[in-house]
């Protein structure tokens, strides 16, 4: 949605997804085909620069750094430890009050 947004003002930008080392990786990039082709709840992915791209995580600081964001949102709903997730809770993606970036079932 935010890259939609972002598409409708002029400003086309391009998504990378990577996705820690998994031995699911024929999965999942078969179900990013499907989005690509078929879409999904909010549309289809028009945006992608390739496909899904596995890297192990004990060498990529940027998906330890998504592991970080994981445990906090983690300890924010299953302990309602707020620590670590209000640091970082502005920074998910909004528009008019709703959050897109973030979803959880209550």
């Amino acid at each position: 949605m935010y890259l939609m947004r972002l598409h409708r003002k002029g400003d086309t930008q391009r998504a990378l997804i990577i996705f820690d080392k998994s031995a699911h990786e024929l999965l999942i990039q078969g179900l990013a085909r499907d989005f690509c082709s078929s879409g999904h709840t909010w549309g289809k992915l028009r945006n992608l620069v390739d496909v899904p791209v596995f890297l192990d995580s004990r060498a990529s600081r940027l998906l330890q750094l998504a592991d970080l964001i994981a445990y906090a949102v983690f300890r924010r709903y299953e302990t309602n430890d707020r620590q670590f997730f209000d640091i970082i809770e502005h920074r998910f993606d909004s528009e008019g009050g709703i959050i897109h970036g973030l979803y959880h079932l209550g």
